[in-house]
């Protein structure tokens, strides 16, 4: 009898350990804001029904899980420039938007070329050497710090991060704070793309909230309904980092509220639900508070620029949503027009992108194809 409770101690105590484990891992990823499959899905391949061929959509294998939509030329001309060691497409590209006054496509642009830059910033140096004090080569600098950092951290729960990565994490974004306050001293006036910046350099350092504070005004002041800063502070005041759901929720609230039709801040408080919603059903997106909002947001993206950069972000989210909402015909108008990219949310937050859009996708074909009643 002795020997037998030595054995199941033996077997059961690992296997508590192993539950407990999965356990803390469950809750530390909802912390993290990332939601849960679908029940049904896997990494495994998924085959696209002949309906949804026949609408001329992609399979799989050929969405692109690096993008939101298709990328401009003239970025696309700029990144393959530097990756070939050319800085001047980009720096004209950059030039170009600040004598538009651009400030949406200020920061788009300069997202993509941060990231590269954090890859090999060999063409940024080169740039900063020629052009000493450039505001947009100060800009990129300033931001692709934060990613570099991002990079070093890496994308694992705090639990699998190492302590080394950690240190270099925070030793890397307090340059970062000082690069973006020199960006910012350079900027053209009216330009708030360094202060967007700074957000995620205060999400990953903690900044207080009135630090925050600080930054929104010198924000909104340059730039009151900007999609790239409002999406960011969001971030920062989620429950995942520095805020809660209620100040999340406040904050898309108002960014909604009175903001100018077509510019796309209804999607922040689907943005701030999408972020919150622990539920493993959708009973809560299919209320009527939120059949309203996803109304605003069809009205929003219906009125704004076809150019806008982020449109088809919002385009994708609304295809969620209008497919949980079982409107599977004008879900699969908005799949439609954002099919081949799924690099958004709620798709990137999935163990594999392309799986969960083309899933939901085709489910929405197949219940649009049935005949009512």
């Amino acid at each position: 009898m002795i020997i037998l409770w030595i054995v199941l101690a033996l077997v059961g105590l690992p296997l508590l350990a192993l539950g407990l484990y999965f356990l803390k891992a469950i809750v530390q990823g909802a912390v993290e804001g990332w939601r849960g499959a679908d029940d049904d899905e896997s990494d495994g391949a998924h085959e696209p029904q002949a309906a949804v061929a026949a609408l001329g959509l992609l399979p799989q294998e050929r969405q692109n899980t690096n993008s939101a939509a298709p990328l401009p030329s003239a970025l696309v001309a700029a990144l393959d420039a530097a990756k070939a060691g050319d800085w001047r497409p980009a720096a004209d590209l950059l030039d170009a938007t600040a004598d538009a006054r651009d400030w949406e496509y200020r920061a788009f642009h300069t997202e993509r070329l941060a990231t590269l830059a954090a890859e090999d910033d060999a063409w940024l140096l080169a740039w900063e050497a020629a052009r000493r004090d450039d505001p947009a080569a100060a800009l990129l600098r300033a931001r692709s710090t934060v990613r570099l950092a991002w990079d070093v951290r890496g994308g694992k729960l705090a639990k699998h991060t190492t302590r080394e990565q950690f240190e270099g994490f925070h030793r890397i974004l307090v340059r970062s704070r000082e690069e973006h306050a020199r960006a910012a001293v350079l900027a053209p006036e009216g330009d708030p793309t360094p202060y967007i910046g700074a957000i995620w350099t205060g999400l990953g350092l903690g900044h207080p909230h009135a630090e925050m504070d600080r930054l929104w005004q010198e924000i909104t002041d340059r730039a009151p309904h900007h999609y790239e800063a409002h999406f960011s502070a969001l971030q920062y005041w989620c429950a995942k980092w520095r805020g809660s759901e209620q100040l999340a929720r406040e904050f898309a609230a108002r960014a909604a509220k009175d903001a100018p039709l077509g510019g796309l801040m209804t999607a922040f408080p689907l943005i701030a639900h999408f972020e919150h919603d622990e539920s493993d059903s959708a009973d809560a997106d299919r209320t009527p508070e939120m059949r309203a909002l996803v109304d605003a947001a069809l009205a929003d993206v219906a009125a704004a620029d076809p150019a806008h950069p982020r449109i088809s972000e919002v385009r994708h989210l609304l295809a969620y949503y209008l497919a949980l909402q079982d409107r599977d015909e004008a879900a699969v108008e908005q799949f439609r027009l954002v099919d081949g990219y799924v690099g958004a949310l709620p798709w990137r937050y999935r163990g594999n992108p392309a799986a969960s859009y083309c899933r939901m996708r085709d489910l929405s074909v197949k219940h649009a194809a049935e005949p009512s009643g």
